[in-house]
């Protein structure tokens, strides 16, 4: 069941990538939490968001500006090494409260918390108008990396991050894009190579067949999206996917999910 629902929220998802500004992960990530432990569901999550931006790059890859992937993508690299430890750190510290309620019982972890409001604030990075016309200058590349870096290591969410410092950084449309998708690539790599410290003790194996499912129903949604509307935001749908966002959010830090 797992596999159906979640190839399909990923087929969704990034169609609606092109609709929304919502990035893969962002929507991604909280669909997986619904199934699996908070840090595994990032892991997955990351998993997909890599091999989609592979394939990504292959397509628009040879247009990455040099210049700005080393200003930029070297200190996301080692900020995401500092999120992708963190995130490992607090998934062993003990629960801050437990409730019972509807013959159930729930608990709310650091984790959980940490990453529901997260969630919130970049959902409302992604929806506000006056949020979205803050953008940096290019001699900011550096602080914008680790920014991105660090919370996509923690989260797995940098987009809009990366697309505060990169849009104001003098790239053309082809080369933006390339060089957003090669960053994003490139801070995956990273924090999978320490999440995979857990992928071994969460049996990460057992998801093989889930991952390639996901990935496969991912690619193929960016590949729709892309042919049907890529430069069209549609409010009504940024704003429907934000509040499902926040109810997650809600859900992941009461301890429900």
């Amino acid at each position: 069941m797992e596999i159906v629902v979640i190839s399909l929220a990923a087929f969704l998802t990034a169609i609606l990538t092109f609709f929304s500004g919502f990035g893969l992960g962002t929507i991604l990530m909280p669909v997986f939490a619904i199934f699996f432990p908070i840090d595994i569901a990032i892991a997955l999550t990351g998993v997909v968001h890599f091999s989609n931006n592979l394939f990504k790059i292959s397509l628009v890859g040879k247009h990455a500006d040099k210049t700005v992937l080393i200003r930029f993508g070297i200190p996301a690299i080692i900020a995401s090494f500092a999120g992708a430890w963190l995130l490992l750190r607090i998934t062993k510290m003990p629960s801050i409260f437990e409730y019972h309620l509807w013959d159930k019982n729930f608990e709310i972890t650091p984790v959980k918390l940490v990453i529901a409001i997260l969630l919130v604030i970049f959902s409302l990075l992604e929806i506000l108008p006056s949020v979205k016309k803050i953008q940096f200058s290019r001699n900011k590349l550096a602080l914008g990396g680790v920014l991105s870096g660090f919370f996509g290591g923690l989260t797995g969410i940098q987009g809009a991050i990366r697309s505060a410092f990169l849009i104001k950084s003098g790239l053309t449309k082809e080369a933006y894009i390339a060089t957003g998708v090669v960053i994003a690539s490139l801070v995956d790599f990273t924090r999978l190579s320490v999440y995979s410290s857990r992928f071994k003790e969460a049996n990460l194996h057992e998801y093989l067949i889930l991952i390639i499912a996901a990935t496969m129903a991912a690619i193929a949604g960016a590949f729709i999206g892309n042919k049907l509307l890529k430069k069209i935001t549609l409010r009504f749908i940024q704003v429907l996917i934000a509040i499902m966002l926040f109810l997650i959010a809600i859900a992941l830090g009461a301890g429900i999910i």
